[in-house]
């Protein structure tokens, strides 16, 4: 595998005795990952995690298999025999396995006091847990941010509309908020309205957390409370590799369903998928995208 650089992004590309495997759990990332590397002619091999990534999607054109969440024992030999080299885990995965139904093999018996302790502590944890054990077996896990660097969030207003003075502090407060969440490896987002924080991304996803942010404007909770934002970013050490933040044309429909003025994330280390589709109804709907600059960096 050789590397090159793309507008300060690592873009990967793949030798062609290389296969790329991808984990596919829901959303449009998945089928970002597999068509980028068809266009590197590097055939991928996807495996859909059942009952998260789509039987009857795009990713069926691709070849394929489904395979059980409690049945992950069987992922690297599954991999292995369909020659794959380098894995991409890409998608939601909305819950967490469960431990009483695994199909077990010696490997996960000898890791299973650790995969048992991850279960308990936060994603970012479990997810380290498995990148660990499947590198462990001989293949290279890869982030889908390597693969399609141009999902990569920019920074600066990416939208018509731009955040308003009374936007920004609910920006600053918001992302205050993800960030203290992320260190406890909770959840990405939060939403402040009025400089107030007034919902934080649980394990529901951020689909979730606007769900509720729109049944307490219906309810009558944010009486007189306008605008609002919805802050994304990397919780701190994140690995990168798996679960960055992403936002998409969904988002933005969610998004201003729950009455909110903008969208903002960490650039660079959050994706935007279907990102022209995205922009064209952000624009439609009036509402603002930004990229903010990472913590740290220079301005």
């Amino acid at each position: 595998m050789t590397t090159t650089k793309t507008e300060s992004r690592l873009l990967v590309r793949f030798g062609a005795d290389s296969r790329v495997g991808v984990v596919a759990g829901g959303g449009r990332l998945p089928e970002a990952v597999a068509d980028a590397l068809e266009a590197q002619g590097a055939r991928p091999y996807v495996v859909l995690v059942a009952g998260e990534a789509d039987p009857a999607g795009p990713l069926a054109a691709h070849d394929h298999s489904s395979m059980e969440l409690e049945h992950f024992a069987s992922l690297v030999p599954l991999l292995k025999r369909n020659g794959v080299t380098h894995v991409v885990l890409a998608g939601e995965i909305k819950r967490r396995p469960r431990l009483s139904k695994m199909r077990m093999n010696f490997s996960i018996l000898a890791t299973l006091p650790r995969i048992a302790l991850e279960l308990t502590l936060g994603d970012d944890g479990l997810l380290r847990a498995v990148l660990r054990y499947i590198e462990r077996r001989g293949i290279k896990v890869v982030g889908a941010h390597e693969v399609v660097p141009e999902l990569v969030a920019a920074e600066g207003c990416l939208t018509k509309a731009q955040p308003q003075k009374p936007d920004w502090r609910d920006i600053d407060t918001a992302r205050e908020a993800a960030e203290a969440i992320g260190a406890l490896d909770i959840g990405q987002g939060a939403v402040a309205i009025g400089g107030r924080v007034i919902a934080l991304e649980g394990i529901e996803g951020t689909d979730g957390l606007l769900a509720r942010v729109k049944d307490l404007r219906s309810h009558g909770r944010l009486a007189g409370r306008m605008r609002g934002v919805l802050v994304k970013c990397a919780k701190p050490g994140q690995e990168a590799r798996a679960d960055l933040p992403s936002i998409g044309p969904n988002t933005v429909e969610m998004a201003h369903a729950a009455g909110l003025a903008g969208i903002a994330v960490e650039a660079g280390h959050s994706l935007v998928l279907d990102g022209p589709a995205m922009i064209e109804r952000a624009d439609a709907l009036g509402l603002f995208v930004i990229g903010l600059p990472a913590k740290g960096s220079t301005p």
